[in-house]
């Protein structure tokens, strides 16, 4: 089974395939591998985050609220630097500048 996934923010999708070809080329960490929250805090791949601002999920009627926490997110590189699974939308990809560590 092959799942986009979506910004909620801007509805760009891309696939898990265009991701891990881009991970395996980048085998080295750099500190501009490092991503940081709204508040500047660090995030991990397995952190917990907290939405800070409401996002409209494109294709959907509904909205990802302030407030709602997403467990076990895991840091990519690209525009949208966290995938995830959001109960209620499913996989997603948001950026870090709206989330803050739980």
């Amino acid at each position: 089974m092959d799942f986009l996934f979506v910004c909620p923010e801007c509805g760009h999708e891309w696939s898990r395939e265009a991701e891990t070809t881009s991970a395996d080329s980048d085998t080295q960490s750099t500190d501009e591998d490092v991503v940081h929250d709204a508040h500047g805090t660090e995030l991990k791949d397995g952190d917990s985050v907290t939405v800070i601002k409401d996002l409209k999920v494109k294709g959907a009627s509904s909205v990802v609220k302030v407030g709602t926490k997403v467990k076990n997110i895991r840091l990519v590189d690209g525009d949208h630097d966290i995938d995830c699974k959001i109960d209620g939308f499913g996989q997603m990809g948001l950026k870090s500048e709206f989330v803050k560590k739980a």
